[in-house]
């Protein structure tokens, strides 16, 4: 199956502000969709005990054009493009009940064997399960490496929790979205829509880790560097704008 669409609601706890969808909802949906589209193609949640094969997210790429309303009936469509070295992509389109294009996506994936922890060469046997396509939502067709700022403005510290955690014992991947939005400035984490997300995951954080997030404002956006107690390990860097 190259290409592969859902249809969700959006409920309650998808919106923010306005009753429209949030930027983690947005998250959540293409993760989903992604999630399906891996259990049809045989290398899904349910079978890591017989492949011992996770796919791991290393980066998001999120254009908004337009938020659905609580209520709304949202279309998500997902494929999978080629392999570059380790690495291989997944580009999302979202439209809503009147079929109107209001997100696209692209994401960057490693396979790792969950019994060793290393990364696994992703085989065109693997891939041709996925039917891949040439098609990207971004013309550059690229994720740009974002940059630790060299000032902050702001940091906080939290410790992560056990409802933080997912199969993996990592902190899941919508959680970091979370963490940045807790040392926005209050104005724009009230009034700023945040159409643009990006976000490049390095380190893996797990249960009980105290991580510091650091926040600047360079170029027009808004960076939160995610990292450890002691500043030493870099886990993710979060760019909205």
């Amino acid at each position: 199956m190259a290409f592969l669409e859902h249809t969700f609601e959006v409920g309650l706890r998808d919106t923010g502000r306005s009753n429209h969808l949030s930027n983690k909802a947005f998250l959540a949906y293409m993760e989903d969709i992604g999630g399906i589209h891996s259990e049809i193609a045989g290398y899904g949640m349910n079978e890591i005990q017989n492949t011992h094969l996770s796919w791991i997210l290393l980066s998001w790429k999120v254009k908004i054009f337009k938020r659905p309303l609580y209520g709304e009936t949202i279309k998500v469509k997902t494929w999978a493009r080629g392999i570059e070295k380790f690495y291989t992509y997944r580009d999302f389109e979202i439209y809503n009940q009147s079929n109107e294009l209001v997100a696209i996506a692209t994401s960057k994936w490693v396979l790792v064997h969950t019994l060793t922890g290393k990364l696994m060469h992703i085989t065109e046997e693997i891939l041709s399960k996925y039917t891949p396509e040439t098609k990207t939502v971004f013309p550059d067709n690229h994720f740009g490496k974002l940059k630790e700022p060299s000032t902050y403005l702001n940091s906080d510290s939290f410790t992560i929790l056990r409802s933080q955690i997912d199969i993996n014992n990592h902190m899941h991947n919508l959680y970091y979205l979370d963490l940045a939005y807790e040392v926005l400035p209050e104005d724009i984490y009230q009034n700023a829509e945040l159409n643009h997300i990006e976000i490049m995951y390095k380190k893996e954080i797990t249960l009980h880790d105290t991580v510091t997030c650091h926040y600047s404002y360079e170029n027009e956006k808004h960076v939160i560097t995610i990292k450890s107690k002691d500043d030493t390990i870099l886990h993710a860097i979060i760019q909205l704008s």
